[in-house]
């Protein structure tokens, strides 16, 4: 079939597997033209492997360090006349690359949340690895089944005060408007933090430590996001929020019970992600965002913060740089006083009419479409492809 981008909101109901690999391709190649990754763990599990930030979490250890690595997701697989996800072809491509070079992958498609899949990835541990020394938490989803009550939260993305309005960027007709949220309930913070809280991440760590399956020593990084002011509303002070306030707290429980330095909350910046397209506001910001840091020179993607994260932090002799908080911050460069200044100056006067002169909302939609495998140099768009690409390991199907 030939295959092209149909976009409805937020997400592209296609992907190209084509595409998609020749974006993990991009990513590898950029992770090999670095230095081999020093301290760089050897057996690693990423839960929320598939796209974005937990993708590169696969891709970086394994091509800069020569990882073992076991990937955790829920993803569609194609079929005859019908794309799969961006996510499966992305986990398809990179277990091909990965076997290629000598490396052990295995993946898991289901539900992460669930009983049954932590269990799998155990045995497959225990059999294969022996143990994990890296475990990445990269998780974002909309809801949850509680594996011990099988009730099931629903997250929102809800400011937690008063209503909240701002300028919103509609991606769809291109055009600025004004968005108006109404406050969460008390309940809907509670459902977020339960889907987006560290509750899970514990259960994993508890869960493997119990099987006898974490290598001494072992370490585990979360993602979370602070941003600038303008995007507190909805995002820092919002319920997402006060999902990662929870997290953090996981992280200083979890330190407790591992030793010191072992459970660690990673501030990433703002980037085009499957996530962040469904945030009001933040499309926006990053598209602000991404014209002044490549006009400094200081853009990065999901692959360039990863490697940043291993070969910085926990490929430093003396661990991790954390702030007051104990928080990796790969955010730095986002959050200097002089790239948020221009940010806020553009946010000001920024409308539908200069939005292409004042942002790089070209560059938006360029990222955004290319998190679904188009636009990439060298794929033959116009010629039939095939849909169906299996998942050499694949252990589990999605229910």
């Amino acid at each position: 079939m030939i295959i092209s981008p149909k976009i409805r909101g937020f997400i592209c109901t296609t992907s190209h597997p084509d595409g998609c690999a020749a974006h993990v391709q991009e990513q590898i190649d950029y992770v090999k033209s670095k230095p081999p990754l020093a301290n760089a763990p050897k057996r690693v599990l990423v839960i929320g492997s598939s796209t974005g930030y937990g993708l590169a979490s696969r891709i970086v250890p394994a091509f800069g360090g020569g990882a073992a690595t076991i990937g955790v997701f829920f993803e569609k697989e194609g079929s005859e006349g019908k794309t799969g996800s961006a996510g499966w072809y992305n986990s398809v491509a990179f277990e091909q690359a990965a076997t290629k070079a000598g490396l052990y992958a295995k993946s898991f498609n289901g539900d992460a949340f669930s009983n049954e899949v932590k269990q799998q990835v155990i045995d497959a541990i225990k059999a294969d690895l022996g143990t994990v020394d890296m475990i990445v938490y990269s998780l974002a989803s909309p809801r949850r089944t509680d594996p011990a009550t099988g009730e099931v939260y629903k997250s929102v993305l809800k400011p937690t005060g008063d209503t909240y309005t701002n300028k919103n960027l509609n991606t769809d007709k291109k055009q600025l408007e004004p968005v108006t949220i109404e406050p969460a309930s008390e309940d809907e913070i509670a459902q977020t933090v339960k889907v987006m809280g560290g509750e899970d991440w514990k259960l994993w760590i508890d869960a493997l430590s119990q099987a006898g399956v974490l290598a001494d020593g072992f370490k585990t990084v979360a993602y979370s996001y602070i941003g600038p002011e303008l995007t507190w509303a909805i995002y820092t002070d919002g319920t997402i929020g006060r999902a990662k306030v929870h997290l953090e707290e996981t992280a200083k429980e979890m330190n407790a019970a591992f030793g010191a330095g072992t459970a660690v909350v990673s501030v990433n910046k703002a980037l085009v992600t499957q996530a962040s397209s469904a945030i009001p506001v933040v499309p926006l910001y990053i598209s602000i965002l991404y014209k002044i840091m490549k006009a400094k020179g200081t853009h990065e993607g999901c692959i360039e913060q990863i490697e940043r994260l291993f070969a910085d932090h926990y490929g430093a002799a003396n661990g991790p740089t954390l702030d007051d908080k104990g928080r990796i911050r790969i955010d730095d460069w986002e959050m200097r006083p002089e790239i948020q200044e221009e940010v806020e100056k553009i946010w000001g006067i920024i409308t539908t009419e200069n939005l292409n002169e004042l942002s790089d909302f070209a560059g938006y939609q360029k990222e955004f479409l290319k998190l679904f495998g188009f636009g990439l140099p060298g794929v033959d768009y116009a010629a039939e492809t095939d849909s169906v690409r299996p998942l050499p390991s694949l252990s589990s199907s999605p229910a």
